[in-house]
Formats: structure tokens, C-alpha cells, sequence
């Protein structure tokens, strides 16, 4: 069984970029026609548009990118229909040769995080998801976070772990103070040892950290603490961090991060100069054109170029 994070790299050097794209469908954005007109849309309806919205993004940036990330939630909200809308996703953008993420952040102890591993991770069977990877929430201890590294390691796939999240509020409980470092700088210490323990053929470990853009100066060090972690980093776009805040978290050869935008990509067609371009009614071409700047970007200004000279 090949290990996640040599997955990950072969297909990030096969695009040459480390741009993931976050599938976070919303029925106030979605482009004209992709839900019915009538005011009360039904649960089903929903879902029903969900899922051919994201195909419909999966279907322009399965070319470019290596990696997609649907957030659970917003297939959750609408019940059993978005389940299976879900379902969908995962498989549609695995048929066109992507990776998936799902986005989750699911924990609990004993059992119940072994039936969350079980449930998500691995693709053929292995799991009812099929996710190649998803996030996990650290806050109970490494007797929960154990079992989805177990499974993970047994199925080829990977775990995400939240160690510095990119939202306002994450210095609240993130950064308080325990001894001489930070309570994220304790469960990062744990994540690199994890990495460690699931290293595949190169240096980076198949236990990742989500670590957000908008707080470059703690990127920056967490990178340094956590020399075998690839990094998963949200923030950039539509929270305001820039390509030149991701730069620290990649590694002199253009490795160790993949860099979600969400809105910022499959809602493009509503902002400023892609809706005068593309307007609604074009929307997959303002999806390609926001994904193709997001690439050119990470390459002109952080070390993730050298991915594309290879």
C-alpha cells in the first residue's frame, strides 16, 4: 500500500502546483441555474445542486490542480440527501484523478475515533467514504488521535491534525501559555512525532498539521519545529492572507504544503474582476481563471515554483 504522502507528492509534481481547492457549496452563492427557481428549494433539491455544482468545479480544476477538500458541514446542513451528495463528490472527483481531503475535523475517544477512521479513510472499499485523507481535532489527547493514525497507515491514507487554525479566534485557547512555549506548539511537537513515525520515501510524514496563513510569523516557526510535517494551510483568499504569507510553510525544493482556497475559487464569478469578465452565466470559466492566478501566484512568490521546473 503505497503511504498518502507519496501519493500526495507524485501528484503535486505531476500538476506542478500545490494549490488545493476547497469544495465548500452554498445555496446563497451558487451561479444562476444551478438550483431551481422557485423561493423554497426542498432539501433534496439542495443537495441535488450541490453536487452538480462541485462536479461542475471538479470538472475544470481536475486539470490543474492535485487535490480537492469538501467541507462536510455543508453537505451535512441538508440531511440525508446531502450525505449522499457527498458521497458523489468524493467519488466524481476521484474518477478524474484527484486526491480528496474531508474536511471533517472529527475526533472522540477509543472506539468511537476508530469507527470515525474506519468510516472515512480509504479508497476501494476500504472505507464507506472513501476519503484519501481527512482532518482531525487534537483537543482529546493522543489516545484519540492514535486510531485514525492506525487506520491511516493500514489504508494508504492521511490525517490532517488542527494545530494552528487560520480563524481570529484561535488565539484564544491555540496560544495560551503552558511552560515555556505555546498549547500549539505542544500538540505540534506531537504531530512532528507522528510524522515521523508514518515517513514515507522522502522526508515528510503521512500525519500532516493544518496550520493557517494568516498568522505567517507562527507558520514560519512552526515549519522550523516541524521539519517532517506537510502542512495543510487555509487562509489565503477570501481570509486575507496572500501567496507571500504561505512562503514559509514549503521547504527549499518547493515541498512540505498544500494551500486551500475555497470562495475564493468555486465563487469566483462573484468577485470584482472575474464577474465582469464571466459574470454568472460563465462561472466555470471564473473558476479556471481564479484557480490559474492562485497557481501563478504561489509560483512567483514562494519556493512551490520550483515544483513546476521540474
Amino acid at each position: 500500500m503505497t503511504p498518502f504522502i507519496d501519493q500526495l507528492q507524485t501528484a503535486l509534481g505531476r500538476c506542478g502546483n500545490p494549490v488545493l481547492v476547497g469544495l465548500d457549496p452554498q445555496a446563497d452563492l451558487l451561479p444562476e441555474g444551478i438550483l431551481p427557481k422557485q423561493r423554497d428549494t426542498g432539501w433534496a433539491e439542495l443537495a441535488k445542486g450541490f453536487s452538480s455544482f462541485c462536479r461542475g468545479v471538479i470538472d475544470v480544476v481536475s486539470p490543474l490542480v492535485a487535490i480537492v477538500k469538501p467541507q462536510a458541514a455543508f453537505f451535512e446542513q441538508v440531511g440525508p440527501s446531502g450525505m449522499a451528495a457527498l458521497a458523489d463528490v468524493i467519488q466524481y472527483a476521484q474518477s478524474k484523478g484527484l486526491l480528496v481531503i474531508l474536511d471533517g475535523k472529527r475526533n472522540d475517544i477509543g472506539s468511537t475515533a476508530a469507527a470515525y477512521a474506519r468510516g472515512f479513510l480509504g479508497r476501494e472499499g476500504q472505507s464507506a467514504w472513501g476519503a484519501d485523507a481527512m482532518t482531525v481535532n487534537p483537543y482529546l489527547g493522543d489516545d484519540s488521535l492514535k486510531p485514525f493514525v492506525d487506520v491511516a497507515t493500514q489504508r494508504g491514507a492521511g490525517v490532517f491534525v488542527l494545530v494552528k487554525t487560520s480563524n481570529p479566534g484561535a488565539k484564544m485557547f491555540q496560544d495560551l501559555m503552558s511552560g515555556p512555549r505555546a498549547l500549539h506548539q505542544h500538540v505540534a511537537a506531537y504531530v512532528e512525532q507522528l510524522a515521523q513515525q508514518t515517513l514515507g520515501a522522502g522526508a515528510y510524514g503521512s500525519v500532516g498539521a493544518v496550520v493557517g496563513a494568516t498568522h505567517p510569523e507562527q507558520l514560519a516557526q512552526l515549519r522550523v519545529e516541524m521539519p517532517h510535517t506537510w502542512f495543510l494551510v487555509p487562509g489565503y483568499g477570501a481570509q486575507g492572507a496572500t501567496a507571500r504569507d504561505t512562503a514559509a510553510a514549503f521547504d527549499g525544493h518547493g515541498h512540505g504544503a498544500i494551500i486551500n482556497n475555497s470562495r475564493g475559487i468555486i465563487f469566483a464569478h462573484r468577485r470584482g474582476e472575474y464577474a465582469q469578465r464571466f459574470g454568472s452565466g460563465r462561472w466555470q470559466e471564473a473558476v479556471e481563471a481564479a484557480t490559474r492566478d492562485m497557481i501563478d501566484q504561489l509560483r512567483a512568490e514562494t519556493p512551490a515554483g520550483r515544483l513546476a521546473a521540474r
